[in-house]
């Protein structure tokens, strides 16, 4: 409850106030299941809502929806209402607005894959040294290359792409081996399956929407839907840093002011640190140092103040401990360590009063005027004026109806030109270039083996004519010859007529003769045949 310029958190034996000018000197929320932290939370949230201040914060079990809607009477609120003297006490919501991942129940919540980063998206995908080295090298010549990383699809292709052209950055850039690509490839479904393909895109969140005031002044209470996003508590750890992480390199330094500018609770602040590298672990004690003095307080919510890092625990001076149970030794050390974290209260033992704190009990510790720890009250923690439960459908569903101007901001995804499109773009213009490429050496390829083709055919048809000229020559050879010999027959034939004629007439002559006379014949043969003698 917000009295002038602090909240009323709780009442021992002297009341509890948070001063606002303080807040930004962060807190804790801390307890065991049950004993009454989401209450806490709420009545922190509402009073700074009242006082102006924005809020964000996660809802993890669903109940943290009743900040928008008015309390319920009943007997038991009457009573508390009584016990803490609560005269002006009025059951009141606050000015809420509703964020959902899936963009289900609440305006859609999305960033890119560059705002997110090579060291948290390692985080996120539990890569290796070696893996995330990989990664920061993809990273690096996607801005070299102007290609915009913005879902997943995106770092998916750019992997692809440095990995295919691996050899051509390892000189300027560093080596990138095909196996951790691989295993970032695998890393990259995972996430995909857990809802990260919706988680990163565009339009991407603005905190700036964050820090608004509605009409009356009060602060919006940004609620994000986490009941089904702790499921996957490294895209909810992850999504929370990096809110942390930009709202510090964002938001100009404001020095002390009388109020915060905004106030971030982390719920289940274990997942934030668990497994968590030492360089982002150093990071985070960093921004947790330094953005308060942008104005920014936040609040851690745990089971058990031992899930904080000591160098995150050393900043939270406004504590708010509900009770421990410490079954185990080392149940026991953490609730010692508890009880030592504040400033003694000689009324009791601080340490004994942490185990036997009932719901909505709590140890209280707030910074005082002049910025020192209080003395530790046992107190009881006022009643907040919102719901304690969840809201109804009903009232949820008046909220998100009247976030109409951000759902049209961010209610449709944007798919816009970045590096998968680019590098899709090249991979086409490429192939479509192998494919001229082919056609031309297709074509060059025809053309040869046409003119092979046509000097195949002239050489084939001089030989046909060389055989033809041959055979013609040939042919005209043996006519020739035929005639030749023909020529011979014919004059051997008429030799052979001619002796047959003068054979006859030797014959015919020689019979003459006979009778002649052989002396008178042989005058007359020696007269007609001159020297030849028979």
């Amino acid at each position: 409850m917000l009295c002038e310029d602090k909240i009323w958190v709780a009442q021992g034996e002297n009341p509890c106030y948070l001063l606002l000018n303080q807040a930004n000197r962060h807190g804790l929320i801390a307890g065991a299941s049950g004993t009454g932290k989401t209450v806490t939370l709420k009545l922190l949230a509402e009073g700074f809502s009242q006082a102006g201040v924005p809020v964000f914060m996660a809802d993890v079990k669903g109940d943290v929806t009743g900040m928008c809607q008015a309390g319920a009477d009943s007997e038991n609120m009457q009573k508390r209402i009584a016990k803490f003297g609560l005269e002006s006490f009025t059951y009141r919501g606050c000015p809420t607005r509703f964020w959902d991942m899936s963009g289900e129940g609440g305006i859609p919540v999305r960033i890119t894959i560059s705002d997110m980063g090579p060291t948290l998206l390692a985080r996120l995908l539990g890569l290796t040294e070696v893996q995330e080295g990989v990664l920061n090298i993809v990273f690096r010549i996607a801005d070299d290359k102007q290609m915009l990383l913005i879902d997943l699809k995106d770092l998916r292709s750019m992997l692809g792409y440095v990995s295919e052209h691996a050899k051509e950055y390892t000189t300027t850039y560093g080596n990138v081996s095909a196996q951790s690509v691989g295993a970032i490839q695998r890393a990259l479904l995972a996430v995909e399956d857990q809802g990260g393909d919706v988680f990163f895109g565009e339009p991407a969140l603005d905190l700036n929407d964050w820090f608004t005031c509605d009409a009356s002044g009060e602060g919006y209470v940004n609620i994000l839907n986490a009941a089904q996003l702790i499921q996957q508590p490294q895209i909810y750890s992850m999504f929370l840093l990096w809110m942390l992480s930009d709202l510090f390199e964002k938001l100009p330094e404001v020095g002390d002011m009388d109020k915060p500018k905004f106030v971030f609770f982390f719920d289940e602040a274990h997942l934030l640190f668990k497994g968590m590298p030492s360089e982002l672990l150093d990071k985070i004690i960093q921004v947790v140092k330094l953005i308060r003095s942008k104005g920014v307080g936040v609040y851690f919510i745990t089971q058990s103040p031992s899930d904080i890092p000591d160098e995150v625990l050393a900043q939270l001076s406004n504590r708010v401990q509900h009770g421990l149970r410490a079954y185990t030794p080392a149940e026991q050390k953490a609730v010692k360590a508890a009880a030592q974290a504040f400033r003694a209260n000689p009324a009791f033992k601080s340490e004994d009063a942490i185990m036997e704190l009932g719901t909505g009990e709590a140890l209280v510790s707030f910074l005082d005027e002049d910025g020192k720890p209080s003395v530790v009250e046992n107190a009881k923690v006022l009643p907040p004026q919102c719901l304690m439960a969840a809201a109804s459908d009903e009232a949820k569903a008046a909220v998100i109806g009247a976030q109409a101007d951000l759902q049209a901001k961010y209610g449709t995804a944007v798919d816009r030109e970045s590096a998968y499109e680019i590098i899709q773009g090249q991979a086409a213009a490429d192939a479509e270039a192998d494919k001229l490429a082919q056609e031309r050496a297709e074509l060059e390829a025809q053309k040869a083996e046409f003119a092979k083709q046509q000097a195949a055919a002239e050489a084939k048809a001089q030989k046909e004519a060389a055989k033809a000229e041959a055979a013609a020559e040939r042919a005209a050879q043996k006519e020739a010859e035929r005639q030749q010999r023909a020529a011979e027959k014919e004059a051997e034939r008429r030799a052979k007529e001619q002796q047959k004629q003068v054979d006859a007439m030797t014959r015919a002559a020689t019979s003459v003769l006979t009778s002649v006379g052989k002396q008178a014949a042989n005058q007359i043969l020696r007269g007609l045949f001159g020297t030849r003698r028979y």
